[in-house]
C-alpha cells in the first residue's frame, strides 16, 4: 500500500492507500483535503446512498448550533471534542472562542493527518486555550488524562462525539466509553453526540449497504445503530429540548433541510 505523500509531521500511520474517514467526510462537505482514493471511494458511496452528503453537512451545523447553544445559553466555556476531523470553516475553538474569548478546547483525534492539519489551523484565542491530544477513543483513560492538562475537571465541560461511536462495533463498548467519559465530567457536564442510524423513518435503510461497502474498501469500520440503542447512550444524563431528533432538525430553523438519517442529541449530567 502506498506511503506517499506523507505531509511533514507526518508519521508512518498515514496510509494514503486506502480511504480513510476522516478525509472521505472531508471531501463530502467540500474539503480539499483528501487523496484520490478517498474521492473514488467517497463518490462510490454517494452513488449507492446520496443523502450522505446530506448528512455530512447536516452533522456539521449541528456541530455549530450546539456549541453556539452551549456557550450563549448555558455559559459553558470547557469543550472535549473528541473525533475531531479534519479542520474545515467554524470548528469547535472558533464558535466557542467569537462567543467567549476564554474559552477552553481541546481536540482528540488519532490520524496523523488530522493531527497535522490541527497543529497547523486550530489556533485559537489569546485569552484560552485550544489543545490537540493525539488519542483514540477506544481509550477513553488515556483521552482524560491527556485532556486534563488543559481542562478542569471540577468544572463543566462539553463532551462532543459527533459521528465518531459509529467507529466503535461492539454497543457495549461504546456504552462504556460515554458513561466512563461522563463519569469524569462533574454535574452540569453535557453529552453532544450525533450518530448514523438504519431507521426507515429517516431514510437510513440505504446506509447499510453502502456501509457493507465502506467497510470492504475504508477505514475505519463503522456502524449504523437504532433509535433505542443510541437513545442508551444518554442514559443517567437528561436530554435537553428537541430531544433526540434528526440532527438537522435539532433547534434548526422552520425552514430547515429535510431529516438526515442522524440522529442528534444534547444532554446535561444532573
Amino acid at each position: 500500500m502506498s506511503e506517499s505523500r506523507t505531509p511533514a509531521g507526518g508519521s508512518a500511520r498515514l496510509n494514503t492507500g486506502v480511504a480513510h474517514n476522516a478525509r472521505v467526510w472531508n471531501y463530502w462537505i467540500g474539503g480539499k483535503d483528501n487523496y484520490e482514493v478517498d474521492q473514488r471511494v467517497g463518490e462510490h458511496v454517494a452513488t449507492m446512498f446520496p443523502l450522505i452528503r446530506d448528512i455530512a453537512r447536516a452533522d456539521r451545523e449541528f456541530l455549530g448550533r450546539a456549541v453556539r447553544f452551549l456557550a450563549e445559553e448555558r455559559g459553558v466555556r470547557q469543550f472535549l471534542d473528541i473525533g475531531t476531523g479534519l479542520p474545515t470553516a467554524d470548528n469547535t475553538h472558533e464558535i466557542a472562542q467569537r462567543i467567549a474569548p476564554d474559552a477552553r478546547i481541546v481536540y482528540v483525534d488519532n490520524d496523523p493527518i488530522v493531527l497535522v492539519h490541527a497543529r497547523t489551523l486550530l489556533t485559537g484565542s489569546r485569552d484560552g486555550v485550544t489543545d490537540y491530544i493525539d488519542a483514540d477513543v477506544h481509550d477513553p483513560e488515556a483521552i482524560l488524562e491527556r485532556a486534563a492538562r488543559s481542562l478542569d475537571f471540577t468544572r463543566p465541560v462539553a463532551v462532543m462525539m459527533l459521528g465518531i461511536l459509529n467507529f466503535v462495533l461492539d454497543t457495549e463498548k461504546a456504552r462504556d466509553i460515554v458513561r466512563g467519559i461522563m463519569a469524569a465530567a462533574p454535574s452540569g457536564s453535557f453529552l453532544v453526540l450525533t450518530h448514523p442510524t438504519f431507521e426507515a423513518d429517516l431514510g437510513g435503510e440505504g446506509q447499510i449497504p453502502a456501509m457493507t461497502f465502506w467497510n470492504e474498501n475504508a477505514t475505519p469500520p463503522i456502524t449504523a445503530r437504532s433509535r433505542e440503542d443510541i437513545a442508551a447512550f444518554f442514559d443517567g444524563l437528561e436530554l435537553l429540548e428537541p430531544g433526540l431528533v434528526s440532527c438537522a432538525q435539532w433547534r434548526a430553523e422552520p425552514d430547515s433541510p429535510a431529516p438526515v438519517p442522524q440522529f442528534g442529541a444534547v444532554a446535561v449530567k444532573p
